[in-house]
């Protein structure tokens, strides 16, 4: 199977960039790019360490990602599954990148800098939601940012809800558990409780 193996190839078969995706790129919080950080309830937190590459979903009420400054984002880590995929990650190699999404827009936002994971106890108070406090908080030093034009989000039609797919035509949380590990998991108990579970724990 024939392959692409170097760059040199790899431009010959796109051909180069036009103007416009050369220059929305910039190395700051441009006030054109605030409102899709502003917005967004949800975002993807990419990150790469050792044990090999990760991707996130974080969500919250729109906003939950603080503009400090023109080149700093404050993220709090929710509660979740204690995994810590991305924490560990950042605590080996620093570098992140983030996918931000508003629903019903298409275009979406790109941004890539180096966290640390921030445990100050004042900084934790500041992100305090419904009582709880996370347990940390990303603070992202921004390097490059960019919007992604509409293409990806229009031919998947991604806000349209005629393509919304019915979620009990779909596998359960419990079901895939059980097909995974049937002797450890009740797969139509662990549906039953999950709700319930979620709302105790979302924050």
């Amino acid at each position: 199977m024939k392959t692409v193996n170097d760059v040199e190839t790899l431009e010959r078969l796109y051909g180069v960039p036009g103007k416009s995706s050369v220059l929305k790129e910039v190395d700051h919080l441009h006030p054109a790019y605030r409102p899709f950080i502003e917005q967004s309830p949800f975002m993807v937190l990419a990150t790469s360490g050792p044990g090999g590459l990760d991707a996130s979903p974080r969500g919250d009420p729109a906003g939950f990602v603080v503009i400090e400054d023109a080149r700093t984002l404050l993220l709090p880590d929710r509660r979740g599954n204690n995994r810590m995929d991305s924490l560990r990650n950042i605590v080996a190699d620093p570098r992140v990148a983030l996918l931000f999404f508003v629903p019903g827009v298409n275009e979406t936002l790109r941004v890539n800098g180096r966290a640390s994971i921030v445990i100050e106890p004042s900084m934790l108070e500041r992100f305090t939601f419904e009582g709880k406090a996370p347990r940390s908080v990303l603070r992202i030093t921004v390097e490059t940012v960019y919007f992604q034009c509409s293409r990806a989000l229009v031919r998947s039609r991604l806000w349209d809800p005629s393509r919304h797919v019915t979620r009990s035509e779909f596998p359960s949380p419990g079901s895939i558990l059980e097909a995974l590990s049937p002797d450890e998991f009740d797969g139509g108990e662990y549906d039953r409780e999950l709700p319930g579970r979620v709302k105790a724990t979302l924050y």
